[in-house]
């Protein structure tokens, strides 16, 4: 047995991961400890989808082979680089082998080196757990997705879309809010593709998650327009009932369809309004996010230009906005890049003009009244909440504890929250 240390990188579905292989030592008596220095192992559960993760990621492991810490390398650069050769003194395990965690552990103490990068298809619900937050239950819902973007190296990680069986997520929902989870968020790489192979769709799996008999909440994870326009129709009526939060995550990427097709997204930006525009119509306080990558190689001026105006048009609450990183294998980076000053210098202006536009839009909730649940701690002297459109909720420090709800009164904003002074 031994003193294990997680670093994990990405997305919730990483988070997810970690969490589930945390559970699995845990239960087969390994100890885990928040200190990297006193661990005597380091479970790096890595993520590929940007550079500059993959630059700390090098930084970090060199770091930690200079202090002759044992690694065991996770995630998404193993399953997807496995010839790097940052991996070559490591034992390895993949996105699809999280539950053979304890077997690679046990060898990686015995002296060997292992590595678990099969390609297996296979649920990781209701194995055994360990919630970063007690109040928040990441479930992964699928693996992998439909798309082929040809700036994504995530889908070399992931692969092909392979969901989850309904039965399972309900039983393992189920039990985490008898245990006292209060948020679920569902996750993957694009949660519209849910069921699709067994003629499911996420809008079915939505109404059996809400007639779970329990007061929880529900955050719905990304979905990409091509797969949501489908079933929208039926989306929309399920996102109607109180228990999943009125946020829509629903990516662009760029207003020019142009770079669109480029990108083999297989979506158009009408595609985009259309989506945006029906839910506003619906539920009209629907917090809408969405993202966008600046200096996409064959992104022209003009086609910038259009992304602005999209933007300026659809004011979307949340945008996550990336600069281009050329991946590795990806068709994207035999394109003729563009310099890194410029999608350095459209990022900020689209920044810039976002920040303008989210705090006018959260400038409509000053006066607002209503409960909220805290979730967690903030800033020093702050805590945070969400509300029923997963706005977030700045509050002071003395105000609530972590799972408790609470009616507040809204008395300013910024552009990234609500505030409670």
């Amino acid at each position: 047995m031994s003193k294990v240390h997680f670093i994990t990188q990405g997305c919730s579905a990483n988070q997810a991961d970690s969490e589930i292989m945390q559970g699995i030592l845990k239960s087969e008596g390994h100890e885990l400890t928040e200190s990297e220095q006193d661990a005597e192992l380091i479970v790096f559960n890595t993520c590929t989808v940007k550079g500059p993760t993959e630059a700390f990621f090098k930084k970090k492991l060199s770091e930690l082979e200079k202090k002759n810490k044992k690694v065991i390398i996770a995630g998404c650069i193993p399953q997807a680089s496995k010839n790097m050769d940052a991996l070559k003194k490591h034992s390895l395990i993949g996105t699809y082998q999280v539950d053979k965690i304890a077997e690679v552990v046990n060898e990686t103490n015995a002296g060997k080196r292992i590595g678990r990068i099969e390609r297996e298809n296979h649920s990781r619900l209701n194995l055994p757990k360990i919630r970063k937050n007690p109040y928040i239950e990441i479930v992964p819902i699928l693996q992998g997705c439909l798309s082929s973007c040809t700036f994504c190296k995530t889908k070399h990680a992931r692969g092909n879309a392979f969901s989850y069986s309904e039965e399972e997520i309900v039983r393992h929902i189920s039990h985490a809010v008898r245990e006292g989870a209060q948020e679920i968020w569902l996750t993957s790489q694009d949660n519209s593709v849910y069921g699709l192979e067994f003629g499911s769709n996420l809008a079915k799996l939505l109404k059996k998650i809400c007639a779970i008999p329990r007061a929880f909440k529900i955050r719905v994870g990304m979905g990409n327009p091509k797969y949501m326009l489908p079933i929208l129709d039926e989306l929309i009526q399920v996102y109607k009932h109180e228990k999943i939060y009125k946020f829509l995550h629903v990516p662009l990427q760029s207003g020019s369809d142009r770079v669109l097709k480029d990108m083999n997204r297989d979506y158009t930006v009408e595609d985009f309004k259309i989506i945006v525009n029906r839910f506003r119509k619906e539920i009209p306080e629907m917090n809408i996010a969405t993202d966008l990558i600046c200096g996409f190689p064959t992104e022209t001026q003009q086609d910038f230009e259009q992304t602005m105006d999209i933007v300026k048009t659809m004011k979307p609450d949340i945008i996550n906005i990336s600069r281009f990183w050329l991946r590795p294998g990806t068709p994207a980076a035999k394109f003729k890049q563009l310099p890194g000053r410029i999608s350095k210098q459209r990022t900020r202006i689209l920044t810039e003009v976002f920040e303008q536009i989210a705090e006018e839009n959260n400038k409509r909730w000053i006066g607002w009244q209503g409960p909220v649940r805290i979730v967690g701690k903030g800033k020093p002297g702050s805590i945070l909440g969400r509300n029923y459109a997963y706005k977030q909720i700045v509050l002071p420090e003395h105000t609530a504890l972590p799972g408790e709800e609470i009616n507040v009164h809204i008395t300013s904003v910024t552009c990234y929250d609500l505030r409670v002074v």
